[in-house]
């Protein structure tokens, strides 16, 4: 008897034994981790990166890769600064979630009621739509602020929001998901009206210092004295070169945050484990964590790694393996960043890079099978085969829009008629004047949004925009009846289908007329 109970002790040591090895196994990086990000680092051709895991409760990995710019630059590392874009978007959330705590807002709250101003173009809408309506994305209003559209770039927040009383729709208010920009930049100024502080300041007194995230900002002009700061690249014509920074002041909340993987770390922290919490210190309640971290509307868009997509507030909702994830992507002009969250293995992701790529999404997944300990497979491999077989039909597709050009044609009228003052409604003001024997546009007075306008055939003309991180765009010019021009219209490109190719091809845009005036 008792040396059945010997067996039977020994076999739950060994048995228990087992299982925490396993669990060990399951929880540690692969041991050719740091070698297989440098390479497939060089296989995107990406300047310069950095990535931060946190696990448990614990930071377990801070690190850079690369360079801060392709040209002389400094070695990142865990504090090198890079503009987030999009995963901004959380964070804005989050400080509305504080308000809520608060007691000085609610999700379902209308917008009119803290900003009695706002105005949308429908009077139904924009007495209907709330707090919850913004921050999930089913307005309908869709990109007008989007990674490519520099829009209203020197007016105020507040100006930018006059403005969308007279835009358009894509889709009918709350019948479907329309990511847009605008609406979170809507949400933070929220807390200026509701709180006094600018969401500028409230994120620095409430988020940046609690959490001591010191290298963290949400204006363009806090880069400029920063030594250990990222540059912002991008492919054209297959040389990735250094482009201009993008000012996201006008609409910060929406993507206007820059962090380093240090400071991203302790904000990872704080939604894993006890959410709401940092350092046994509580921020946000967790019923307000949970709120945003639900599921508030369908996305669809399902993929293999993505069977059921939805999005919170901030967060897009899916699942991987069974396990819940929490994820948003950042891409604005030079910079790329992805974040995830698996909340049931209390494991976070950070990957921020100086150009645009995929490889932040391949990293996630590379790092998720590690700490499942599943036979994972080379995700690097995976995204880049995607995204070489769209580089080539994006190619393709522009090869067709360059066959299609019509040769040896002329403009309807002398250069000079085409010359002048133009206005749209939601779009401002426009300019058309001669400068040497080119024709050049300008928008909102801002020499920053300047393009010389390249005769396409016939009345098309090519705007190849001053700033070449913008690339290029098509811009027709319509005659009335009496053969005078009656309108320029300008097709935006919202979304190129490969920016690396080009703005175009592109399967998403926006013409927008702007009217004659002189």
């Amino acid at each position: 008897m008792k040396n059945r109970l010997l067996i039977h002790f020994v076999c739950i040591i060994f048995t228990c034994f087992l299982f925490c090895f396993s669990s060990l196994a399951k929880n540690k990086l692969p041991d050719d981790f740091e070698t297989w990000v440098e390479n497939s680092r060089q296989d995107w051709k990406i300047p310069g990166m950095a990535i931060g895991i946190v696990k448990n409760g614990k930071v377990v990995y801070a690190k850079g890769y690369g360079f801060t710019k392709v040209e002389n630059g400094k070695k990142v590392d865990e504090n090198t600064v890079f503009s987030i874009a999009s995963v901004s978007k959380n964070i804005t959330a989050a400080a509305l979630a504080l308000l809520v705590d608060r007691g000085q807002i609610n999700w379902d709250d209308k917008i009119v009621d803290h900003i009695p101003g706002f105005r949308m173009k429908n009077p139904w809408i924009t007495n209907e739509i709330t707090i919850r309506d913004a921050l999930t994305h089913r307005v309908g209003l869709g990109r007008i602020l989007g990674n490519r559209l520099q829009y209203m770039t020197k007016h105020s927040r507040d100006e930018v929001l006059f403005q969308m009383r007279y835009m358009d729709l894509e889709k009918p208010f709350r019948s479907t998901f329309v990511y847009n920009n605008v609406m979170y930049s809507l949400a933070g100024q929220i807390i200026e009206y509701v709180d006094g502080r600018t969401w500028d300041m409230f994120l620095l007194e409430e988020f940046f210092i609690p959490l001591e995230m010191k290298n963290s900002s949400t204006s363009i002009n806090a880069l400029h004295n920063l030594e250990n700061v990222a540059y912002p690249h991008q492919e054209i014509e297959g040389k990735i070169v250094q482009i201009k920074r993008r000012n996201w002041d006008n609409a910060g909340p929406a993507g206007g945050i820059n962090a380093s993987v240090r400071d991203l770390n302790k904000w990872m922290l704080l939604q894993l484990g006890e959410a709401g919490e940092y350092k046994d210190r509580r921020l946000i309640s967790s019923k307000q964590m949970k709120e945003m971290h639900t599921a508030q509307i369908i996305r669809g868009g399902e993929t293999e790694n993505n069977p059921a997509l939805a999005y919170g507030f901030g967060w897009n909702v899916q699942y991987y393996e069974g396990y819940k994830v929490l994820t948003h992507g950042g891409a604005t002009d030079g910079f790329n960043t992805a974040m995830y969250l698996m909340p049931e293995l209390d494991l976070g992701i950070i990957v921020v890079a100086n150009t645009f790529n995929s490889l932040g999404n391949a990293i996630a997944f590379q790092v998720f099978d590690a700490y499942l300990g599943k036979n994972y497979k080379d995700w690097n491999e995976h995204y880049l085969v995607n995204y070489k077989n769209k580089y080539q039909n994006a190619k393709k597709e522009r090869k067709i829009i360059h066959d299609n050009r019509v040769q040896n044609t002329n403009r309807s009228l002398p250069i000079n008629e085409y010359l002048g003052l133009y206005e749209s409604e939601s779009y401002g003001k426009l300019e058309v004047y001669l400068q040497g024997e080119d024709i050049y546009l300008k928008l909102w007075e801002d020499k920053e949004m300047t393009a010389r306008l390249e005769h396409w055939h016939f009345d098309t003309h090519r705007a190849i925009w001053n700033n070449i991180a913008m690339r290029e765009e098509f811009v027709q010019f319509y005659l009335n009846t009496s053969g005078k021009i009656d309108y320029v219209e300008i097709d935006f490109v919202l979304r190129p289908k490969v920016l690396q190719v080009g703005a175009y091809p592109s399967d998403y845009t926006r013409k927008v007329r702007f009217i004659k005036k002189n």
